[in-house]
């Protein structure tokens, strides 16, 4: 996986697990969980312990491809595993109605498993987990990719503010508005920060920010 400006990832997948971070005990406490069913996952997303809709669908895309794992133990063929696999798409596609990346990365696993399905049971699983991981690092890349054409823009010192929550605990790990402000500051520039927009569960306030000025770097 790319590598990440935090400590740990947002979503991952873990000992056939998808462990995301409930983002909502932040500050205040760091606390991730190990979803072993997508119905544990969908409760996950629906009640935003993971938000952003960049890492809501990775976590989806990870949710399919525990379906298909779940499949293959209880003795699925191809058909019924594919039917497990559907039967997972509706339900985390019903959980954030207006997540765009949600439907995208449903809709590409599904399509996935399809293409897999005349390899068996065990090729729908293994297949929907490495494109699920690809999922996962292509939104990495693409954000890190946004963030140097971004940063190209800012001055040597910038004053920015941001809308909500654009940080890589709303992507799959690096961020979109402040995956800019990431390679700004990668880039030896001092950026200082003004997050607005605090909404639905205030996560705008959970968001920790490095300050800085155009005298003092942090």
């Amino acid at each position: 996986m790319t590598s990440l400006p935090f400590p740990f990832p947002v979503v991952q997948w873990q000992d056939g697990r998808v462990v995301v971070l409930d983002q909502t005990l932040l500050p205040g406490q760091t606390v991730f969980l190990s979803c072993a069913t997508v119905p544990e996952l969908g409760e996950a997303i629906s009640r935003l312990a993971v938000r952003g809709a960049p890492a809501i669908g990775v976590a989806a895309a990870y949710g399919l491809a525990l379906a298909a794992r779940q499949a293959v133990s209880d003795g699925l063929d191809a058909a019924g595993t594919l039917a497990v696999v559907e039967q997972a798409r509706r339900h985390l596609a019903a959980t954030r109605p207006t997540a765009v990346n949600l439907f995208w990365a449903l809709d590409r696993l599904a399509a996935c498993a399809g293409r897999l399905a005349s390899g068996g049971p065990r090729a729908v699983a293994e297949g929907l987990l490495a494109e699920a991981r690809r999922v996962h690092d292509e939104d990495i890349a693409m954000c890190r990719r946004l963030g140097q054409a971004g940063a190209a823009l800012l001055p040597d010192c910038a004053t920015v503010l941001t809308h909500c929550n654009a940080g890589g605990l709303a992507t799959g790990g690096y961020g979109t508005a402040l995956g800019v402000i990431y390679a700004a500051r990668e880039a030896g520039k001092v950026v200082r920060v003004f997050a607005d927009e605090t909404r639905p569960l205030l996560q705008g306030a959970r968001l920790k920010i490095g300050r800085a000025s155009c005298r003092e770097r942090v």
